[in-house]
Parts: C-alpha cells; sequence; structure tokens
C-alpha cells in the first residue's frame, strides 16, 4: 500500500497547532491538539466586471495568455475585414496601441506575458507558420513553426511554450514545442480539432480543451468538450467541459484554468472552472461572445474582443472563485518614514532596522500590532540591508553607507544591538530568509551576485549559489524550505523564482509581474506573498501575488503602491511598512486571509 508521501509528494509534517505553511489539502499532524489537520480556501463566487474597451473591435485575435489582468497585450486579428496587424497593450483600465506585427493575420495563437510574448501561425497565406517575439516595445520574426496552421491553440512563455491543433487543410492534432529558439514536434493530441482552448505555465505543462473537428466549412455540429492534459511528453484525456464549444478563451494552468465564451453552436457567455480534475461552471460572462481572446490565471484574468453576431471591443475582467480572500487594511504609520531597510517577525511583532531615510539610518522600530515605538539603534547605520528573525531575536546584515557597500552582522536580543562575525562577500540589496541563529543571505549586490551564505548562530559559510545573479530581491522562508523571487537580474528586472530544499535552488513558475524592491514573507518554499515593488517600466506597484507552492496567484492589491518596503509575517497574517511612493513613506498595511478554513480529520 503506498504511503502518504508516495502519493501525494511530501511527509507529513509535525507542527504544534496551525500549520502557517500549509496548501490547500496538505495534511499535518497538530502536536498540540493531537490532531491531524488539512487546510482549504474559503470559496467565493467569481465575477466579471467591466474593464476598458479595446481601440480596435476584432475577433480571432491572439494575446498574452500568461499576462496578468492588469498587465496584457493583444495582437493580430480581423475586423471583418481586413486582417490586422494591430497590437494592443492593457494596464487594468485601458488599453493603447503599441507597435505592430511585422505580419497581419488572424487566427493566430499566442504565449508569454506583457513585456515578453510569442506569436505564431494564422493566415491569410493560406496557413502561416511565422513566429514573432515581442520584447515590450516591438516585435521581430524568429524561427517559423515546422507545419504552417490557422485557429491553433497555444500556451507558455518566450523561452518555453507549446502550440497544438488547428487547421491545415484539415483538422490537425500537431503539437510543437518552442524552447525559445526552435519549434520541435512533439505528441500529437489525441483528438484533432481547430478553434480550442489552452491553458499552461510552459511547454511541460498544459491544458487543451473544447474545439471543432468539422472544419472551418461546417460552423455547425461539431463543438467539443473534451479536455487533455500535456506532461511535457504525452496528452492524456481528462474531465470533459460541460458545453462543448471552440472559438473560446482559456487561461490559466494545468490544475486550475478557465473557458470562458465561445460558439457552442452560437453565441455563448457560459463560463467553466477547472480544478485539476473536472470542469465546474461558474459566473458567466456579461456579453455573450465567439472569437474571443483571454489572458490570466483562474483567479484573476481578462477577456476582451470577439463576436456577438457582431464584433465587439468589450473586456471583462474575471475575480475567480475557490480563492482564499485576502485584504490589506491600514496598520499604525511607522514613528520614521524610510525606505531600504530590514524587518524581521510578524504582522503584529516587527521589528524594522535601518534603512534610507535621506541618508543611511540606524534608527530601529518595533511594532505590536497596532503602534511603532522607537527602540535602540543598530550600531552601524546603512540601508539596503536583510533581516530574519523575530521582533526579539532578529539578525540585521549588509547593506551600503559610507564608504560603500557592508558587510557588517549585528544581532538583535530584544533589547540591544551586537556585532557579529561579518558576512564573507560585503553586498546590499540581498535577500534574507531563517531566524537569529539560522539564516541565509541571498544574491545581492557586490555588483549583482548569485551568492547565498549560511549563519549557524556565529559564522557565515558560502553555499550552494543561485541560478540567477540578482539584487533588489525578495525571499522567504528556513534555511532548509526558502524562496527567492524577482529582483534585478544583469538583463533587467526580472520575475524569476527560485525554490530552496536545503541543498539545491531550482528554477520554478515565475511571478506574474516582473519586479524589484518588492516586499517578500512566508514561511516555506510552498507559502509566500509578493507585494509593492518597481516594475520594468518604472512604476511603484500595489501588486500582491501569493505563492501556493507550484505558482503564483494575483491578490489582492495594496492601498498605496510603492517599492523598497519591508516585508514580514507569513501568507495568513502579513506586514508591508515603509518604502518609497516617490518620497519614504511611513505608511503601514497589514495582510489577513482568515477566510483559509481549517479542518480536523475525525474517526
Amino acid at each position: 500500500m503506498a504511503t502518504y508521501k508516495e502519493k501525494v509528494g511530501t511527509s507529513v509534517v509535525n507542527y504544534a497547532g496551525n500549520y502557517p505553511g500549509a496548501v490547500d489539502g496538505e495534511l499535518w499532524y497538530d502536536s498540540t491538539n493531537k490532531d491531524f489537520k488539512y487546510q482549504y480556501a474559503n470559496v467565493t463566487t467569481a465575477a466579471w466586471a467591466t474593464g476598458g474597451n479595446l481601440n480596435t473591435a476584432r475577433i480571432r485575435m491572439a494575446s498574452s495568455g500568461n499576462g496578468t489582468q492588469t498587465a496584457t497585450i493583444v495582437f493580430g486579428g480581423d475586423t471583418d475585414p481586413p486582417h490586422v496587424a494591430l497590437t494592443e497593450s492593457y494596464n487594468g483600465s485601458s488599453w493603447t496601441e503599441v507597435a505592430d506585427l511585422n505580419t497581419a493575420r488572424d487566427a493566430l495563437a499566442g504565449a508569454g506575458t506583457a513585456t515578453a510574448a510569442l506569436c505564431f501561425g494564422g493566415r491569410p497565406g493560406p496557413v502561416r507558420p511565422e513566429t514573432e517575439l515581442w520584447n515590450g516595445s516591438s516585435w521581430t520574426e524568429v524561427n517559423s513553426m515546422n507545419t504552417a496552421r490557422e485557429q491553433l491553440a497555444g500556451t507558455g512563455t518566450t523561452t518555453s511554450a507549446l502550440a497544438d491543433g488547428g487547421l491545415i487543410t484539415t483538422n490537425s492534432a500537431l503539437t510543437e514545442s518552442y524552447n525559445g529558439t526552435n519549434w520541435t514536434e512533439v505528441g500529437d493530441l489525441n483528438l484533432a480539432r481547430n478553434g480550442l482552448g489552452n491553458a499552461g505555465a510552459s511547454n511541460t505543462s498544459a491544458l487543451a480543451f473544447g474545439g471543432n473537428v468539422a472544419g472551418a466549412a461546417a460552423p455547425v455540429g461539431g463543438r467539443k468538450p473534451e479536455t487533455e492534459s500535456w506532461n511535457g511528453s504525452n496528452w492524456t484525456e481528462v474531465g470533459d467541459l460541460n458545453d462543448g464549444r471552440s472559438e473560446l478563451a482559456g487561461f490559466g494552468s494545468i490544475s486550475a484554468a478557465v473557458a470562458a465564451g465561445g460558439d457552442s453552436p452560437g453565441v455563448t457567455a457560459n463560463v467553466e472552472v477547472w480544478n485539476g480534475s473536472n470542469w465546474t461552471e461558474t459566473t458567466n460572462l456579461a456579453t455573450a461572445r465567439s472569437s474571443l481572446s483571454g489572458s490570466g490565471t483562474s483567479f484573476s484574468g481578462v477577456v476582451m474582443g470577439g463576436t456577438t453576431g457582431s464584433l465587439t471591443n468589450a473586456t471583462e475582467e474575471f475575480t475567480g472563485a475557490g480563492q482564499a480572500i485576502g485584504a490589506w487594511s491600514t496598520g499604525g504609520s511607522m514613528n520614521t518614514a524610510r525606505s531600504g531597510a530590514a524587518a524581521a517577525g510578524s504582522e503584529t511583532t516587527t521589528i524594522a532596522s535601518g534603512g534610507n531615510t535621506g541618508s543611511v539610518s540606524a534608527v530601529a522600530e518595533v511594532y505590536n500590532g497596532t503602534n511603532w515605538t522607537n527602540v535602540n539603534s543598530m550600531n552601524t547605520a546603512r540601508d539596503g540591508l536583510a533581516g530574519s528573525g523575530t521582533s526579539t531575536a532578529a539578525l540585521s546584515f549588509g547593506g551600503n553607507s559610507p564608504p560603500g557597500i557592508r558587510n557588517e552582522t549585528e544581532i538583535w536580543n530584544g533589547s540591544n544591538w551586537t556585532a557579529a562575525a561579518v558576512l564573507n562577500t560585503a553586498r546590499r540589496n540581498l535577500g534574507a530568509a531563517g531566524t537569529s541563529t539560522a539564516a541565509l543571505a541571498i544574491g545581492g549586490e557586490t555588483p549583482k551576485t548569485a551568492k547565498v551564505e549560511q549563519w549557524n548562530g556565529s559564522n557565515w559559510t558560502e553555499i550552494t549559489a543561485l541560478n540567477s545573479a540578482r539584487n533588489q530581491l525578495s525571499s522567504n522562508g528556513t534555511t532548509t524550505s526558502a524562496l527567492a523571487f524577482g529582483g534585478e537580474a544583469p538583463g533587467g528586472i526580472t520575475a524569476i523564482t527560485e525554490t530552496w530544499n536545503g541543498s539545491a535552488w531550482t528554477e520554478v513558475n515565475d511571478l506574474n509581474l516582473a519586479k524589484r524592491e518588492a516586499g517578500g514573507a512566508g514561511a516555506s518554499n510552498t507559502s509566500a506573498l509578493s507585494f509593492a515593488g518597481i516594475t520594468p517600466g518604472g512604476s511603484a506597484q500595489a501588486n500582491t501575488e501569493e505563492w501556493n507552492g507550484s505558482s503564483w496567484v494575483e491578490v489582492a492589491d495594496l492601498s498605496t503602491g510603492r517599492r523598497g518596503l519591508q516585508g514580514s509575517g507569513n501568507v495568513t497574517a502579513a506586514l508591508a511598512s515603509g518604502g518609497s511612493t516617490g518620497s519614504n513613506t511611513t505608511a503601514t498595511e497589514e495582510w489577513s486571509s482568515s477566510s483559509n478554513v481549517v479542518k480536523t480529520l475525525t474517526d
């Protein structure tokens, strides 16, 4: 008989009380109450809200399927007639025309994000194999697909994309995988079809659903509900859609997807949500339509365009069901406005130390859940430092102050700061994880480095480096279970996420929004928050994302967008304090995700 670990992939955690690092459905043992428990999200009702209209109404366009509700692009399409090369960018409220595709086309597919997207296939020609790459400002032709086709589906990123199905002269089951340079034919779909939907994070993890098996010349009948799951090698048939349809919008991941609108036959407003096993009907679109496009996650997305019988430029924003309700609320203001400080502790007991108040500072403050109180200052004034631990037992290390980058470490015992053994590599704008006796110093600027050091309570030792050198990154967790995300890499601001298991760093799914100088909170590499920060466009963000152990999901925004803030706490109760909105701020916000339900197993 298989063990729990063999079935689920993790051991049963032994934890005193409710386990803050638990993901939905994970079993743990509460050693205080001597019970086995699990947690799930309190289900909320899905909702659609009206967004800003496209500038150009069109059908059969493509979008950056892994974009977000506040950052996505749409490109190509048919204005009935003609085929267009138009590209528009969405910021959460309005669409802006940006650089056109090199080749005007419709019935094409897309992948990626608002700043790094891929366009492939389409028509006329009669069908096209061309691929174009979007870098945030322009399109460049890159290597074509092996097989030209139209009305295909696509998903993934610019370095890990998938193209499947479509119409050549007849329906196709062909699947091609893109590695950032070339397309390679891989395992076919089980069902040849066109006008299908896709969702997925990469060329090794995708979902294909719906579609038309009757061909473009026979639009009535032949709409299919079949769903297939892709594991990087093979397609496997899984649970069908409740409503068979084609020319629908799809977005999300292999475990949490959305199918919206389409032709069933006739335009439909039907929306279904995939939970990894089954499709469930949820709140309909406000505007029934087909030949539309979509982008986002199962908890936060956007659909646009299509036809209601006539072309529409309507945009609708999706807030999904099944998500734990989380919200930021205003906390007590800091005594000293600052950015680039270190923080350690929880939502109700945090210490913030150092930072830039207009000049480097040694000031320390402690938060009690209501108010900030000044305590004894650090020995060395600095900004761009990192911190770990609690409000009564903390570690602050690295940073910057004249004459330059620092390697100092100081220990807080609840009353005073004491100098301790220095970092092996002086650095600023680094990440941290752990406690005052067992910590990680992650990345940073020396200039930009991938170096990681581990603190054992007395000394720092260099250990396995990150895969990607970066500074101004965020991090959380422990010395055996940590997460590092975002930051400034040599190529610019990044969304890269890496997970640490105590011996190695592994790249996992990226943030939805590339950013640096963000706040971070969380207990382990399966549970984290990323909030605020600055994006490649140079604007301070209020964006908040939650890491569930496999992907980032957008949740409720901060009230005050900012950069260089301090983060502490975990995914159910976090603190965002200070930072810069253009000038330093004292603003403090408290995150609560109290709608997670903990259940106890009973006989």
